[in-house]
């Protein structure tokens, strides 16, 4: 599936409804490049499922937020894999709704199930593509 989001708003109503497609326990790894909307993607999912005046700060120097049952992990500043056992990044993974910015590193951890989303330029915009088990990205 892809999607085309123009502007901010498109992206924030995109993470609204997948937002509420979302049941715990389930991994959502936010891949794209730095500005990509990662972020505020995670952020709009959180306050949309813990309400609009959840304060939602990013975790890139924290590397993890916890938000009664969903956790937002940024992986960014993470070079070793045994470190995600430490930040509780397994526990999360069974427990919670999980999004995890930066999750290449996190890759042999992560389930079968997870759900993907590839977050790229497109025009001013965004292009989201959310590949079917199996898919490639192109």
């Amino acid at each position: 599936m892809e999607y085309i989001l123009n502007n901010i708003d498109e992206t924030r109503a995109f993470a609204r409804e997948f937002a509420k497609t979302l049941r715990a326990p389930v991994c959502v790894a936010l891949h794209g490049d730095l500005g990509m909307g990662k972020s505020e993607i995670a952020r709009t999912i959180i306050q949309t499922l813990r309400g609009a005046d959840t304060v939602v700060p990013s975790p890139t120097f924290t590397i993890v937020q916890s938000y009664d049952g969903i956790s937002h992990f940024d992986l960014y500043r993470i070079n070793d894999a045994a470190e995600l056992v430490e930040i509780g990044l397994p526990y999360a993974i069974a427990n919670d709704i999980t999004l995890i910015e930066w999750p290449d590193v996190a890759t042999d951890m992560l389930p079968e199930n997870t759900i993907h989303l590839y977050i790229t330029e497109h025009g001013s915009g965004r292009k989201i593509k959310i590949p079917f088990a199996g898919e490639g990205v192109a």
